[in-house]
């Protein structure tokens, strides 16, 4: 697998927990600690795909999606929503704010691999 991964989450084990993984994966990995971070990264660096936290400080991931929705140069990166919520309707929500769709966590570290090449597999189908 390649592709360059940004993942915005403020707290720093799932930062290491999901950059380890994915660079074990063999993905370049990019992180940020808040939604401001992340969206200037994905400004800079353009990543394949974010990973985006929903409560950080700073800036909030619905706040720096919408951001990043709304920019032409990053309206086409591929958005997953990281999220603690396990509400059926939360899901529906995250889709109808611009993302791409969502990994609950905790993680399933089984799974990751396969639901981040999905979206990434995805993003190249017509």
């Amino acid at each position: 697998m390649s592709g360059k991964i940004l993942i915005v989450e403020d707290n720093a084990q799932n930062r290491l927990l999901f950059q380890d993984l994915l660079a074990f994966y063999g993905y370049q990995v990019l992180v940020a600690a808040d939604g401001a971070e992340g969206v200037s990264l994905a400004r800079e660096h353009r990543p394949d795909l974010i990973l985006m936290d929903i409560h950080m400080p700073v800036m909030n991931g619905i706040e720096a999606g919408r951001i990043l929705r709304s920019d032409p140069r990053t309206k086409d990166i591929k958005m997953l929503v990281l999220s603690s919520s396990c509400l059926r309707d939360d899901d529906r929500h995250f889709l109808a704010t611009g993302f791409d769709g969502q990994i609950d966590k905790p993680i399933d570290i089984r799974q990751l691999a396969a639901t981040i090449n999905k979206h990434l597999t995805d993003e190249e189908s017509p």
